[in-house]
């Protein structure tokens, strides 16, 4: 696993250097074996060594086409260049002419259209120089320079195809690859968002319940017992919870969360929980209950923990009712508790997660005082 850890960050640059090393090969391959037929079979002069020598510079520049385009695409053209200067023979004109190509396409791959423009007129101009004398004895016809012509303008459209369709491509990895990073971003909110639920409510709890069990151990040990006793069970239900959120978190994936996520039918044991914290829960069910998507299950039972945990925090009450009213399209959920007016005493991390929640779910959420004294949150998923 080490080994193959450390040799990773290699293996790009070695595949991109393999890959440039093969195409200048190929080229140089394509461009050799023109000469070599055109010789066999159409008794052409066999390329000299200055022939072989500008084949292989610009065969050679395409090794570094990724990083200076322009510069490859400048020594294939002088390579061009020189091969018309040499004269001689038809053959000899034609050395890397190829070469020239591959370069003017990569330049275009790369967006350096001026350049590969200019390198197409600077490698006509050298193909039919003198122009103004296209078509005279001894020069190149005005059909060649025609067809010439249309030859590099049809190679400039191939390469804009080309160009046109790997920016797609890009554009599409791109827009996946942000989709994902947006996918894990809405994964670590909602993950952050249950880590709150479960350790807000049950350490409040925990914590009512110890300071209870501290005041009365001496004097009502029974009562102490009971509170003790409440810690176990509220502590075992917050690992159960914990191991659930975490599960998702496995690096491999092949292990499914131990617990499933809580839901609707977990609020009898929700509100057994609180009423051991001080707080008498009751839970008021209205219209024809029905099973809800697992979407909404689970946010509604996390709204309505939180809205207990913040009663047991922060309201100084002593009852809270928590009412479900089931819509033909949707869950109304309602917490209210008789505590005071102005709790939460700030705007913090558990308003804005319940927030978060039902807008997630095309719902809405609403949390504040009561007209009649205590506090109220009032939550409506669409199902």
């Amino acid at each position: 696993m080490i080994t193959s850890g450390s040799s990773s960050p290699v293996s790009g640059p070695a595949r991109r250097w393999a890959i440039d090393a093969a195409v200048a090969a190929a080229v140089a391959g394509l461009q050799l074996g023109a000469w070599l037929g055109a010789a066999s079979h159409h008794g052409h002069p066999r390329p000299g060594v200055a022939d072989y020598l500008l084949l292989a510079a610009g065969a050679a520049a395409l090794l570094a086409r990724r990083r200076y385009p322009v510069a490859v695409l400048a020594v294939a053209l002088a390579a061009a260049a020189g091969s018309a200067a040499l004269g001689g023979s038809s053959q000899s004109a034609e050395v890397a002419w190829l070469v020239l190509a591959a370069a003017f396409v990569n330049a275009v791959l790369y967006r350096k259209r001026g350049a590969a423009v200019a390198s197409l007129v600077a490698g006509y101009l050298i193909a039919v120089w003198p122009p103004w004398l296209i078509g005279g004895r001894g020069h190149t016809s005005a059909a060649s320079a025609l067809g010439l012509l249309a030859a590099l303008i049809t190679l400039l459209s191939a390469a804009e195809l080309i160009r046109a369709r790997r920016q797609r491509g890009i554009a599409v990895a791109n827009r996946l690859a942000e989709e994902k990073r947006r996918r894990a971003s809405d994964e670590r909110l909602a993950i952050a968002r249950d880590l709150h639920d479960v350790v807000a409510h049950n350490i409040s709890v925990i914590n009512v319940q110890a300071n209870t069990a501290l005041h009365l151990m001496d004097r009502q040990p029974e009562r102490a017992r009971e509170a003790l006793t409440a810690i176990h069970e509220v502590s075992r239900q917050a690992l159960g919870e914990l191991r659930s959120v975490l599960g998702v978190l496995r690096a491999d994936g092949a292990d499914a969360p131990l617990v499933p996520s809580p839901g609707l039918e977990r609020l009898a044991e929700l509100a057994a929980y609180t009423r051991t914290a001080g707080i008498s829960v009751q839970v008021v069910e209205q219209g024809e209950p029905r099973p809800v998507p697992a979407g909404v299950d689970a946010a509604a039972y996390r709204i309505v923990q939180e809205a207990l945990t913040n009663a047991v925090r922060h309201s100084g009450g002593h009852a809270a009712t928590v009412r479900l009213c089931y819509d033909p399209d949707g869950l109304t959920i309602e917490i209210d508790d008789d505590g005071r007016a102005a709790h939460p005493p700030q705007p913090g991390n558990g308003v804005a997660g319940m927030t978060e929640r039902a807008r997630a779910l095309g719902g809405t959420l609403d949390a504040g005082p009561r007209p009649g004294g205590g506090f109220r949150v009032l939550a409506r998923l669409p199902t």
